[in-house]
């Protein structure tokens, strides 16, 4: 059988294309970092360039990247902080409040499981031992613990430090030559294909830099909302939790259940001695229900724009898909892939629609029809 000369060069670039595929899936612990990386670096280069602009030459772009870099990594770590004051606070809660809600968890359990002939075993005298040795453990202790598990756990530990350390590495030297990279990537593209390549990039770019900002925006928004909201119900981590929900929530659905949780938690054991739990689930239920609510139909809508607007279901997918394959830095990434891949795959279509397959297909079924 004789192959034409279009067949054997969709070969060529198909098996090209799984070679790769299989080149990415081997080595996607390894690239995990350079990845992260390079998408920070599609962020901040922005930002290097407007340093740039405005020091009109003046400013070394090296002055400009390292201080963009810095500033980023100090608001990563002060993100990282905010949960500080929160365990803080919480632990000597924890030890208080403990053994009465279990007790008060015991007593309310008991005849409401009997009216159902069950029976409430529990050794409740253990479940106090066991909470309060470990709440009541020195800063010593949890760092002697954290310790042995890393040696348990020794290429995990090394895995974690050596991305924090690369990470940054990779993302100052992406940072400063960023333009070459693209173009040398360009370079590789075929002549002809070049006007569609292009087409292509300006359009992603489009779709990515409304999502980066108008996310941003959101993030923002509901940072503020947050605080106000369950400082107006009396919290006194407001601040911490409020922040640290409004910025959680760049990624989709885990950040908003974390922010949730640490507000639950933190009423129950600030409102428990008080005016009961009552309080923290209405509190819990008030502002988070009203910012689910914002966030879903007025800000999301308006800041990110319908333009790279997913069905819930293929978020849903593209959440667990690229946390399976990249693990958290997978979901980190899952919506701003998710948009570029949509961008393909409306391009593929509209190819599709305009090309002699699909009209031919079209009149046999017009022909059949009449």
């Amino acid at each position: 059988m004789q192959f034409t000369s279009t067949q054997k060069r969709a070969t060529a670039w198909g098996a090209l294309l799984l070679g790769a595929v299989a080149v990415l899936w081997l080595l996607a612990p390894v690239l995990t970092p350079f990845v992260v990386a390079a998408i920070l670096a599609y962020a901040l280069t922005p930002v290097v360039d407007w340093l740039d602009h405005l020091g009109r030459g003046r400013i070394p772009r090296l002055a400009a990247v390292v201080l963009v870099e810095v500033v980023f990594l100090l608001m990563l770590l002060a993100l990282m902080l905010l949960v500080v004051p929160i365990l803080v606070k919480q632990l000597p809660l924890l030890r208080e409040q403990v053994p009465p809600m279990l007790d008060r968890f015991t007593a309310a359990s008991q005849p409401l499981l009997s009216q159902f002939g069950l029976k409430l075993t529990l050794d409740v005298a253990s479940l106090k031992a066991f909470a309060m040795e470990h709440l009541n453990a020195n800063f010593e202790d949890m760092l002697g613990r954290l310790l042995a598990s890393a040696k348990l756990g020794g290429s995990v530990a090394l895995s974690v430090v050596g991305n924090a350390v690369l990470i940054p590495v990779v993302l100052f030297y992406l940072l400063m030559e960023w333009r070459r990279f693209m173009g040398l990537l360009l370079v590789l593209v075929p002549p002809r294909l070049r006007s569609a390549v292009d087409s292509f990039t300006e359009e992603a770019d489009a779709v990515l830099g409304q999502y980066l900002r108008g996310q941003l925006l959101v993030m923002v928004v509901l940072a503020v909302y947050y605080s106000a909201g369950l400082a107006l119900f009396g919290l006194d981590l407001a601040l911490p939790i409020g922040v640290f929900t409004g910025l959680a929530v760049a990624i989709p659905y885990l950040g908003f259940g974390l922010g949730l949780i640490l507000a639950t938690l933190a009423g129950f054991l600030e409102f428990s001695a008080q005016t009961g739990h009552v309080s923290a689930l209405v509190m819990v239920a008030v502002v988070y229900g009203i910012g689910q609510l914002v966030e879903s139909f007025v800000l999301t809508p308006r800041l990110v724009g319908e333009r790279i607007g997913l069905h819930p279901l293929a978020v849903i997918f593209a959440l667990m898909a690229f946390g399976h394959l990249l693990g958290f830095v997978g979901v980190l990434i899952a919506l701003p892939l998710s948009a570029v891949l949509l961008v393909a795959i409306r391009r593929l279509r509209t190819a599709y629609i305009g090309s002699t397959l699909y009209q031919d297909a079209q009149d046999a079924q017009d022909a059949q029809d009449a």
